[in-house]
């Protein structure tokens, strides 16, 4: 019997009868001979984590642009709390963790350059709008490696699913989504403590002491909220409670961490370099690198140029931004 089978009997064996067993797939774009060693699920794993998207993520900002600090997220350390948050739950409640763990890996793949400020910009810039989950979705099937990474339909589902007004259709992408939020939440309020933006004096203390006063506290009473509720039915899900707790945290990290505070200073600027660059390159096609202007003879232009920025790490845009728009010294 092959290791592959093995595993799938395992999971037989061992997963809910609500969780998505690898060999019931819904199977990918392009048909596949299956490996003799890995399930669906674990060959998307592995090909999200060996793709160039997912590497980048390692210079992209998470909430905090060019921090001097080595401590604060970035996108992968984002993508890997995520993960992880999302693979304890998913073994408790007996789902399917290579499918957890792939769709958290690759969630946020389609993220821009400068974070929220990069996608604000470009959703305004691009005709019909930018959404990064969407993006994340488009880099999967057509722009990672050579037509994409042909990933099975449930990871597709999860990732595009992750946000937005479309849940995804699994029980292990439902959970992804609602982990995303528990991990950010969580670590921004860390990073906005060490960063000196937030005090604990000026955190609100009803939520507080509800969901705990130190990171591992937080994110264990909202992941212990979230198995108690979602161990039986056909969704996952947290009690009222703490999604008004969730809700109300996520206000104040708005009003007093995303917009306005000092995390926020280079914001502006980190749009003008994307705006700059976007409008330079819809009207100069030509002066693109090789990869996009080959691109623009089957695709719309703007596409391309949206593409094209938001594959880009923040450090990579503005050094291509110095290279397009400022003086060099004369040779």
């Amino acid at each position: 019997m092959l290791l592959r089978q093995q595993y799938e009997q395992m999971e037989t064996r061992f997963l809910s009868p609500r969780a998505v067993h690898s060999n019931k797939s819904r199977g990918r774009l392009l048909e596949e001979e299956q490996c003799d060693v890995r399930t669906e699920f674990q060959r998307d794993r592995d090909r999200i984590i060996h793709s160039k998207s997912f590497r980048r993520l390692k210079h992209k900002t998470q909430v905090f642009i060019a921090p001097e600090g080595d401590h604060y997220r970035t996108r992968l350390t984002h993508t890997l709390e995520v993960s992880q948050i999302s693979r304890t739950a998913a073994r408790a409640l007996q789902l399917n963790e290579d499918l957890t763990e792939a769709i958290a890996l690759g969630h946020d793949l389609g993220h821009t350059p400068f974070g929220h400020a990069g996608e604000t910009v470009l959703n305004e810039l691009l005709p019909g709008g930018f959404r990064h989950n969407e993006q994340s979705l488009r880099v999967v099937e057509s722009l990672e490696g050579k037509g994409g990474l042909n990933l099975t339909w449930e990871v597709r589902d999860g990732i595009l699913g992750h946000t937005g007004p479309l849940e995804p259709l699994t029980l292990e992408g439902q959970l992804v989504r609602i982990c995303d939020r528990i991990a950010y939440i969580n670590h921004d309020i860390d990073d906005a403590l060490r960063a000196g933006i937030l005090s604990f004096d000026t955190l609100p203390r009803d939520e507080m002491d509800y969901v705990g006063h130190n990171g591992s506290q937080r994110i264990n009473t909202m992941v212990r909220d979230l198995m108690q509720n979602s161990t039986e039915g056909a969704c996952i899900k947290i009690s009222p409670t703490l999604k008004t707790v969730m809700d109300s945290l996520r206000r104040f990290l708005f009003e007093n961490v995303y917009v306005g505070s000092t995390a926020k200073s280079e914001e502006q600027k980190a749009k003008e370099v994307i705006r700059m660059l976007f409008q330079y390159w819809v009207k100069h096609p030509q002066d693109l690198a090789d990869e996009p202007l080959n691109q623009c003879d089957c695709h719309d232009t703007e596409q391309v140029v949206t593409d094209y920025i938001a594959g880009m790490t923040d450090r990579y845009i503005i050094a291509v931004f110095e290279k397009v728009f400022l003086p060099r010294p004369w040779k």
